[in-house]
C-alpha cells in the first residue's frame, strides 16, 4: 500500500507544483486540543507518503501551555513515530498561498498503527459502528471571537459594534467574512451557514455533515482557514471556550445522525419524536456518558467557565426537543427532508480534539445500543429553573473523575490513549488550580 501511496503522491506533487504550491502542512491534534504541524516541500510528498515524517510520541502528553506531563505508556524523550498524510484529504489552502494541507495518521517505525493516534481511534470507532450496520453522519459548528491582533488582556478590542446576530455586524466585517466564506468554498468545504453570534466579535460557521473522520478533518481545516484569513486582515481568531469570563463563550457543537443504509434513524420510527429505537438507544448511551465525555469534548479548565446555566451552553445532563439549554438537543427538521433530523451535543467546545470527540461519542452510543437504553422524558424550558436535572461536572477535576471511572471510554480508547488523555487532564487541572477566571481565560484563549 505504501508503494501505491508513493506513486499517487508523486502525481499529486506534480499537480501541486504546477499550481504554485511548494509546501505541505501535515497536522495532527494532541490531547490538549492543540493542532500541531510538520511541513515538507511539495517535492518530498512522494517520499513522505512512502516513509512518513518522524515525530516524538511525547506530544501526546503536552499541555495547553506547551509544558509536558507523563503517563504510564507515553512520556519522556524516547521513541519515534512516523506521520503519514491522508492523500484523500490533501487540500490547497486558499488563504495561505503556496501551501497545501493534509491530516496525518501516526504509526510506529515498523508501520504498525500507533495506539495513541487519535485519528486512527476515530477510524476504529467508525469501523466498529459499520460492523453493526450503522453509518454515522457528523458535523461541527465552529464559533470564534475575532479581535485586533495588536490588543490583548483587558484591552482586547473586537471589531464591530452591532447587536448580537445583527446585520450590522455583517456589514461592518463583510470583507473579512466574505473572504472566510470564499476561502472555505475554494477548499471544497460545503458551508451551510456563516453568521454573527451573541458575544461581541463572535461568529459561527456550520459545515455539511460527513463521515466521522471527515467531520473531524473538516473541523481542523475550517479553524486553520479562519485563522489564516484573520491574520491577512490584521485580526486574530480566538477559538477558546472563554475569551472573557462572564460573557457567552465559544462552543463547537457536534451534530450527528445514525443511518442504516439510506435511512436516517432519527426519523420514521416509533420512538420519541419519531426516532427509531436504535437511534434512541444510541442517544441514550451518549446522554448516560456525558459526565465522562465532558473530559473529551469540554476538556479545558476554561471549558467550565463557559458551561454556565441559562447561556445555551448545555450545562445540565438532559435532553429535549429543540431545547438549546439541554446538553443533548434533538432536531426533527422538515419531515420532507430525510437528512434534516439530527441530534446536537451542545456542551462541547473548541478546546477538544475533534477526533477524540467523534470516536468517543460513537463508543458511548454503541454502548447504549448494547444495553438497550431508552431516553428519559425530554426537558422543556430551562432546566436551571426546574431543579430536577443533574448538573454536568463543574470543574476539570470532577469531569476527569467521571472519565477515569468510565469503562466504556477506557475500553474504546485502549489503555495507552486513555491513560495519556487522563494524564493531560489531571496535569492541566493542577496547572490552573486556584487560578482566577480572568487569568485562566487570558492563558488559554489564544492557544486553540
Amino acid at each position: 500500500m505504501r508503494d501505491q501511496a508513493e506513486r499517487r503522491a508523486a502525481a499529486e506533487a506534480d499537480r501541486l507544483t504546477a499550481e504554485g504550491v511548494h509546501g505541505i502542512a501535515l497536522t495532527w491534534v494532541d490531547n490538549a486540543g492543540i493542532t500541531r504541524v510538520k511541513t515538507v516541500p511539495t517535492g518530498r510528498l512522494a517520499h513522505t507518503a512512502r516513509w512518513g515524517v518522524g515525530m516524538s510520541p511525547v506530544f501526546d502528553v503536552y499541555l495547553v501551555d506547551d509544558s509536558m506531563t507523563t503517563s504510564r505508556h507515553v512520556g519522556g524523550p524516547d521513541g519515534d513515530l512516523r506521520l503519514f498524510p491522508d492523500l484523500d484529504r490533501l487540500t490547497v489552502l486558499a488563504a495561505q498561498p503556496g501551501w497545501a494541507w493534509a491530516p496525518v495518521d501516526r504509526c510506529y517505525q515498523t508501520d504498525e498503527p500507533y495506539p495513541v493516534c487519535q485519528r486512527l481511534f476515530a477510524a476504529r470507532m467508525t469501523e466498529r459502528a459499520a460492523a453493526r450496520g450503522l453509518r454515522l453522519r457528523m458535523g461541527f459548528e465552529t464559533e470564534w471571537v475575532v479581535a485586533r491582533a495588536d490588543t490583548e488582556g483587558p484591552d482586547l478590542r473586537c471589531p464591530g459594534t452591532g447587536p448580537a446576530y445583527g446585520m450590522a455586524r455583517l456589514v461592518e466585517l463583510s470583507a473579512y467574512l466574505g473572504e472566510v466564506r470564499d476561502a472555505l468554498l475554494a477548499e471544497q468545504v460545503d458551508v451551510l451557514q456563516l453568521h454573527p453570534e451573541y458575544a461581541r466579535g463572535q461568529f459561527e460557521v456550520s459545515t455539511a455533515a460527513a463521515d466521522p473522520v471527515g467531520a473531524a478533518d473538516l473541523a481542523v481545516l475550517v479553524r486553520e482557514t479562519i485563522r489564516a484569513v484573520s491574520a491577512r486582515h490584521g485580526l486574530v481568531a480566538l477559538f477558546a471556550p472563554v475569551v472573557e469570563p462572564g460573557a457567552v463563550g465559544n462552543g463547537r457543537h457536534l451534530h450527528l445522525s445514525p443511518w442504516q443504509e439510506d435511512r436516517n434513524l432519527c426519523q420514521g420510527g416509533d420512538g420519541p419524536f419519531g426516532m427509531a429505537s436504535t437511534c434512541e438507544a444510541f442517544l441514550a448511551g451518549v446522554l448516560r456518558e456525558l459526565p465522562a465525555l465532558l473530559a473529551i469534548g469540554a476538556p479545558s479548565p476554561a471549558s467550565h467557565l463557559r458551561l454556565e446555566p441559562s447561556r445555551w451552553a448545555g450545562a445540565f445532563q438532559c435532553w429535549g426537543l429543540e431545547n438549546r439549554e439541554a446538553a443533548l438537543r434533538f432536531i426533527t427538521g422538515s419531515p420532507q427532508d430525510p437528512a434534516a433530523a439530527n441530534a446536537e451535543v451542545k456542551c462541547f467546545d473548541g478546546a477538544a480534539n475533534p477526533y477524540l470527540v467523534v470516536g468517543s461519542v460513537i463508543a458511548a452510543g454503541l454502548a447504549g445500543i448494547d444495553d438497550s437504553l431508552r431516553l428519559p422524558e425530554p426537558v422543556s424550558g430551562d432546566p436551571a429553573e426546574q431543579g430536577a436535572h443533574p448538573r454536568l461536572p463543574t470543574s476539570p477535576q470532577e469531569s476527569s473523575q467521571h472519565f477515569e471511572r468510565s469503562a466504556v471510554l477506557r475500553e474504546a480508547l485502549g489503555e495507552p490513549l486513555f491513560e495519556a488523555v487522563a494524564a493531560v487532564r489531571r496535569a492541566e487541572a493542577e496547572l490552573f488550580e486556584d487560578v482566577p477566571p480572568q487569568e485562566v481565560a487570558a492563558a488559554t484563549r489564544g492557544r486553540y
